[in-house]
């Protein structure tokens, strides 16, 4: 028979894993959109900060080097929950999931290299901010309780600036757009099963997709240089500058959290999540217009796309090794969203080993430390149209966290 496992002599192990969040992921996945802080027990409250530094580095299609694109970025995570009584449960979540930083510097395709441009040494550039608000309610059922359902909605905010430079994007160098904040709504469903003996949990949550309608304002030099041909620039009513709206679906995605115990003091942990990227676009109205010229078609080409859809899967142990201290490891895998891949955004998916701590500092507050080191795939970097123009390889990132969390059972 299975031995039975106090789950006060694992709560140390528990909260040791996953502080810090997934790095340069697919698409432009950020923090994994993690919900276990409302999947604890009894009153439960973090806060999470997680820094992400990448080197992403590789050559133009004309052999030129390419620095480091990959800015550094930052990011917190916050999450509470309380029990109403043996039934119900309500958490409000917040969190950074969707974002991109990169910067084009140095004597290659990627910035502007024309002495006569009001933009000369100028790098491509592109940063996308999203916050999310989630509010959750949760009901036990069962005798024992053991089954839990949850949703609720999600507040979501989005952001973004783009600019594109140099000879790798032809007639779009020098193109910019400045999408401003818009904010809109979805929601979260899902189902977890407990069986505390075992300290078993496992929960199923789907994230719906959300759908923004933003002002974009557009700039596309190009328009007044006259490369477009005057009667097609008068057909499709073009200029250099538009003030539009844009809309922007952020994609809906679907995570499953486990965790069992092994022994008395072990934990095993598996994290999988899925992404549809292949269903995202940013679709600028006067990008699109122009490029309606080069594809001579009506559909034109998006500003940025994906391929294929991502999967993500980390798997973990979690080790009590004194009253109040457990240390963990994870190796992870992220499938990435296709190759050849938006040059915005150059890297093939990863793998990712990772190590972390907790120690209790009182009964009810602990920290947390952690980092991974993450292993990027190599990719060719392309513009709109498909074309190949950039190679980047032997690329790594790491990752560090550190989270101060509250429980009272």
């Amino acid at each position: 028979m299975r031995a039975t496992f106090h789950l006060k002599t694992l709560a140390v192990a528990v909260a040791a894993l996953s502080v810090a969040s997934v790095a340069s992921a697919a698409g432009l996945d950020r923090s994994g959109q993690d919900i276990t802080a409302f999947l604890q027990d009894g009153t439960y409250a973090e806060s999470v900060y997680t820094y992400i530094d990448a080197d992403v580095s590789g050559k133009d299609s004309s052999g030129n080097k390419i620095d480091d694109i990959a800015e550094s970025y930052d990011f917190f995570r916050y999450g509470v929950k309380t029990d109403i009584n043996d039934t119900f449960s309500i958490g409000i979540l917040y969190d950074e999931p969707f974002g991109a930083a990169a910067d084009y510097s140095g004597n290659n395709n990627f910035v502007d290299q024309n002495p006569l441009s009001p933009r000369n040494g100028e790098g491509t550039n592109v940063e996308v901010r999203t916050e999310s608000i989630t509010g959750i309610l949760g009901a036990k059922l069962g005798e024992n309780k053991n089954l839990q359902v949850y949703g609720g909605p999600v507040a979501q905010r989005v952001k973004a600036d783009v600019k594109l430079r140099g000879t790798a994007y032809i007639a779009a160098n020098g193109y910019t757009t400045h999408i401003s904040p818009d904010q809109d709504y979805g929601w979260i469903a899902g189902m977890a099963y407990s069986k505390p003996e075992i300290a078993l949990k496992a929960a199923l949550t789907y994230r719906s997709e959300i759908e923004h309608s933003a002002k974009a304002a557009e700039s596309y030099p190009v328009v007044d240089s006259g490369a477009i041909p005057d009667p097609i620039v008068s057909a499709l009513g073009l200029s250099s500058t538009r003030s539009d709206s844009i809309d922007i679906t952020t994609p809906e995605s679907v995570n499953f959290d486990f965790q069992t115990g092994i022994n008395p003091t072990t934990l095993a942990t598996a994290k999988v999540r899925w992404v549809p990227w292949s269903d995202f676009a940013i679709v600028p109205s006067l990008y699109n217009d122009v490029s309606k010229v080069a594809t001579q078609d009506d559909k034109g080409l998006a500003l940025v796309s994906y391929d294929k859809d991502q999967w993500q899967v980390e798997l973990g142990l979690a080790k009590r090794l004194a009253p109040k201290f457990a240390v963990s490891g994870t190796v992870g895998w992220d499938s990435g969203a296709g190759n050849p891949v938006t040059s915005l955004g150059p890297i093939e998916g990863y793998y990712s080993v990772g190590l972390g701590g907790k120690y209790d500092i009182t009964e009810n507050w602990a920290v947390s430390a952690g980092g991974k080191y993450l292993r990027f795939g190599d990719a060719d970097g392309q513009i709109p149209t498909k074309q190949v123009v950039s190679k980047f390889e032997d690329n790594d990132g790491f990752a560090l966290g550190v989270k101060l969390s509250y429980q009272a059972k």
